[in-house]
């Protein structure tokens, strides 16, 4: 049960990102800075936090932080016409040097957290209410966020307009729909999510900073992003999978003691693996004989994402 506890919490920096990355690709911008943008927004959030004794500037710095990274790229897209992949692998190398380099003074101190708060009576739930429940503010707004971005893309206009304009940007404009302007709200919506992301892990999850505090998260959340086939539910059910591995890796680390530099690595090459049967061969052919199994397994990107609309 407190395994479980666990993995939940662990797992809401990845939920915060990959629901935001989801936002950004759906809006077709490529936010391929995250492991970057991750890293620096979460030495941000904790010396905001840390210099104010304010978690909620340090939420907020890490949210302008992550917004600003994402609002380059759509720039340099939008008005600049450059390669999104370009400018997001450069600035990522940026955001990784620039924590580096600013956090320096604040490595491996002491700083404020986010505190435990169960929710009375839904914590007494038999089974699940411990394990959902009997979490932090952080966690129980991550719920909500996961099924607030799937219902507004997915059961509203404003949300249609959103897949319009990473799907078919021409017709979303034919239809009176400011295409490059709300590609520049999404990716920024979408950039601030995943600078909250980077700020929970520092102050909730693994409280301080330190050099490449969030190293290689950025990366795993663009691949659960397609994992989750670019829906929010999917995606925050890959984050879960994947806090599921790192943290049935940690368990056999005891048991087990001679593999204990192997087991923490396990997640990674599954992760890999799990795309690749994914968007395998007979995996599609499975779904083409078993229609229903299409609601689990399907999932295709924005046919217009990483490309550039210019109007006339």
């Amino acid at each position: 049960m407190n395994e479980l506890n666990t993995l939940i919490f662990t797992a809401t920096p990845l939920v915060f990102a990959v629901v935001g990355e989801t936002i950004s690709e759906k809006a077709g911008v490529i936010n391929l800075s995250m492991e970057g943008s991750l890293m620096l927004s979460a030495m941000a959030g904790f010396v905001i936090a840390f210099e104010t004794n304010s978690l909620l500037l340090g939420f907020l710095a890490g949210a302008i932080v992550g917004m600003l990274v994402a609002l380059l790229i759509a720039f340099s897209s939008i008005r600049l016409k450059l390669n999104q992949v370009a400018v997001g692998f450069v600035l990522f190398q940026l955001c990784v040097d620039l924590s580096t380099f600013l956090g320096n003074g604040h490595v491996r101190i002491a700083g404020p957290t986010v505190q435990a708060w169960s929710i009375p009576l839904l914590k007494d739930i038999p089974v699940i209410g411990p394990i959902f429940f009997e979490q932090n503010l952080l966690v129980y707004v991550s719920y909500l966020l996961v099924f607030g971005a799937w219902w507004y893309m997915f059961r509203t206009r404003p949300g249609l307009g959103l897949q319009g304009v990473g799907e078919r940007p021409e017709a979303a404009h034919s239809r009176g729909i400011q295409v490059n302007r709300l590609r520049y709200i999404y990716t920024g919506l979408g950039g601030a999510l995943i600078g909250i992301g980077g700020a929970s892990y520092s102050l909730s999850v693994k409280i301080g900073w330190s050099f490449q505090h969030t190293r290689n998260l950025g990366w795993i959340a663009l691949a659960i992003v397609i994992f989750g086939g670019w829906q929010p539910i999917r995606a925050a059910m890959g984050a879960y999978l994947f806090a599921g591995l790192l943290t049935a890796a940690q368990l056999l680390q005891e048991p087990l003691p001679d593999l204990a530099q192997v087991l923490p690595t396990i997640p990674f090459p599954l992760m890999i693996l799990t795309l690749v049967v994914i968007y395998s061969d007979w995996l599609r052919r499975l779904t083409d004989r078993f229609p229903t199994l299409r609601a689990v397994f399907a999932g295709e990107p924005p046919t217009a994402i990483g490309t550039v609309f210019e109007t006339d």
